[in-house]
């Protein structure tokens, strides 16, 4: 038991200390008003109208925003990510490795530093926009940065390799015998994949929905740099709420519910991988 105890404490000290205890800061948050000179007024009392504000449209439409957002994100990285995973699967093992440093290589680099490359591609007299004025393509260069689009692109891009791990790890754990028995069937190889390979790999696909979807979902850094502040989501309203209105109690109110959210998507995400994995 001591050992236990032991192995266990530097873990539950961690999460304690950087988990339970902001937690608990926010939920008291959320009962209070915001000071007149922002932060906390714990003296005028509790007030339950901070969950009230949820319901403002304003809000509500910088959220409805930010869900199609990120399911947009999470469709283009899904319909990007399975082909590309299949075929990692496919390749020889020396070259697989290979294909997988490469999906993660992007990790290697600050994200910030990434983000800011996209700046340099997207803007007017960017890398994209000079290669299409060159060619003959374009006679004036186009609106491709601070616009909804740039902002889903470099979502797709920050994100994308927390599809394909997941695809390519459930893929690979298909029984090769299966497909083999497919083909022996007279199944080709579309029918084989419709029947056999995809609802195998549900699961793996589940997985890395929520994997891009809940990051896409409360990032406030992309939004910012390659919206310009055009394309609010909740991410931004939060930091916000916190760094700029100085209105920590309801900050606190929009962080919660965030947080609401994401759990109750991930408990049915983990539901639905159970009935599919029993099936």
């Amino acid at each position: 038991m001591r050992a236990r105890i032991v192995l266990l404490g530097p873990g539950l000290s961690y999460l304690a200390v950087l988990l339970l205890l902001p937690l608990a800061l926010l939920i008291g948050y959320t009962v209070f008003r915001r000071g007149r000179f922002g932060g906390i007024a714990y003296e005028d009392g509790s007030t339950g109208e901070n969950f009230a504000r949820l319901t403002d449209p304003l809000y509500a439409g910088v959220l409805t925003d930010s869900l199609r957002i990120a399911a947009v994100t999470t469709l283009l990285a899904l319909l990007l990510g399975y082909p590309t995973a299949y075929a990692i699967s496919r390749l020889p093992g020396r070259w697989r490795t290979v294909a997988l440093v490469l999906v993660v290589l992007p990790f290697w680099t600050n994200f910030l530093i990434r983000t800011y490359a996209w700046i340099v591609l997207l803007s007017t007299h960017g890398v994209v926009n000079s290669a299409l004025t060159g060619i003959g393509v374009i006679d004036r260069p186009l609106k491709l940065l601070y616009t909804e689009p740039a902002v889903v692109l470099g979502l797709l891009y920050a994100y994308l390799p927390l599809m394909v791990l997941p695809l390519y790890s459930a893929i690979e754990r298909v029984d090769p015998q299966l497909l083999e028995a497919s083909a022996d069937l007279g199944a080709r190889p579309a029918r084989t994949f419709w029947s056999v390979t995809l609802p195998h790999t549900l699961p793996g696909v589940l997985t890395g929905c929520v994997f891009v979807f809940v990051p896409s979902l409360g990032n406030f850094v992309v939004p910012e740099l390659l919206g310009g502040g055009r394309t609010v989501m909740v991410g931004n309203l939060i930091r916000d709420q916190f760094l700029t209105a100085r209105d920590w109690p309801f900050g606190s109110v929009l962080a919660l519910a965030l947080m609401a959210f994401l759990v109750l998507l991930l408990m049915a995400q983990a539901w639905a991988g159970r009935r599919l994995g029993g099936r």
